[in-house]
C-alpha cells in the first residue's frame, strides 16, 4: 500500500522566526501535534504513521527554529525548544492539542506538558526519557552516529531497529517509504544546538524526571524493548512516576518502534487520545 500524506507547508510567522507546518487529516477533527526526533524533519515522519493518524486527526507536523523549512536559530536548550510549541499553537488558533513526541520531541513534550498544561489534553511520549543522570546510558555507538554531520543509512538501521530479521525487514519498509537521501540534512549548526540540548537534559538541567508527578494530563508512554538510544528503563521510570500513566512496550523493536508497528500504535494512540479524560477532570 501507497501512504500518502501532504507535501504542503505553510509558514507562520512567529516573533523568532517563521516555523513550516504541514497538516494532515480532517480540519474538523481535533489537533494531534507531533514533535520530531534529533535531527528529524517533517519529512522524517514515516508516511505510514502520519497517514494511520490522520484516518481520525488533525494532525500537525512542523520544523522547530533553525530545522528544515523553517528560520531563526535552533534553541540549545529543550526548553527553548519547547517554548516554540504555544507560539505555533497561538500562530494556528488553537488553544490545546493532544501531543506526540518522539526522542527529542519526548523531551519538548514532558516540557511544555509541565509548562503549559492548559495547552496539552493528552500526552504520548514515545521512545524518549525523563533527563537526569539516572538509568542506562545509549548505546556508545549513539554518540558517534550524533556527531557525523548527516547519519548514513546503516546507522540510521542500527539506531532505529534491532538486527533481527524483523527489525531488518522493518526498516527496509520503511526507507522504502521515507525515501531517505532524497532531502539535504539538517545544518550542522543545527545539529550542534540540538546536541548541547540533550547533553544538557541528560545532565538535569531542565530535566522532567523530578517533576513527572505534576504531569496532571493523561500520558501514554511507549517504547521499543530494545532501544539503544533512549532505553526502555527510561520510559517505565515516566510511566512509574506520572500520575495518569500508561506503558507500552514493543517486543523485538527499537528506537523506531512506532514505525515498525505503525498499525497497532496508532490504534492505540488514537484509542488513548480519543478519551474523555483531560487536564480539566
Amino acid at each position: 500500500m501507497i501512504w500518502k500524506t501532504s507535501r504542503d507547508s505553510t509558514l507562520l510567522p512567529t516573533k523568532d522566526g517563521s516555523l513550516a507546518v504541514r497538516v494532515d487529516g480532517d480540519p474538523d477533527k481535533a489537533p494531534l501535534l507531533l514533535c520530531q526526533r534529533f535531527r528529524g524533519t517533517m519529512d522524517d515522519w514515516d508516511p505510514e504513521f502520519a497517514a494511520r493518524l490522520s484516518t481520525a486527526r488533525r494532525v500537525i507536523r512542523f520544523d522547530n527554529l533553525g530545522i528544515g523549512e523553517s528560520s531563526g536559530e535552533t534553541p540549545n536548550t529543550v526548553r527553548g525548544m519547547a517554548e516554540v510549541v504555544p507560539l505555533l499553537l497561538d500562530a494556528l488558533g488553537i488553544d490545546a492539542v493532544d501531543l506526540l513526541g518522539w526522542s527529542l520531541g519526548g523531551y519538548v513534550g514532558q516540557t511544555v506538558a509541565l509548562t503549559w498544561p492548559e495547552r496539552v489534553r493528552h500526552l504520548v511520549i514515545a521512545g524518549s526519557g525523563p533527563g537526569g543522570p539516572d538509568g542506562p546510558p545509549p548505546h556508545p555507538r549513539v554518540a558517534e552516529i550524533a556527531a557525523k554531520t548527516a547519519a548514513a543509512r546503516e546507522d540510521v538501521q542500527f539506531l532505529f531497529f534491532t538486527e533481527t530479521a524483523a527489525g531488518t525487514a522493518a526498516a527496509r519498509r520503511h526507507f522504502d517509504r521515507i525515501c531517505l537521501g532524497e532531502r539535504p540534512p539538517v545544518a550542522a549548526e543545527s545539529g550542534r544546538r540540538q546536541r548541547e540540548a540533550i547533553a544538557s537534559w541528560w545532565k538535569g538541567d531542565g530535566a522532567a524526571r523530578p517533576h513527572l508527578g505534576k504531569l496532571s494530563m493523561p500520558v501514554l508512554v511507549a517504547n521499543g524493548i530494545a532501544d539503544v538510544m533512549v532505553p526502555a528503563e527510561h520510559s517505565f521510570a515516566i510511566a512509574k512516576k506520572a500520575p495518569r500513566a500508561k506503558l507500552i512496550l514493543y517486543p523485538d523493536a527499537g528506537h523506531a518502534f512506532l514505525f515498525q508497528y505503525a498499525e497497532d500504535f496508532c490504534a492505540e494512540v488514537l484509542r488513548f487520545t480519543a478519551s474523555s479524560e483531560t487536564v480539566d477532570e
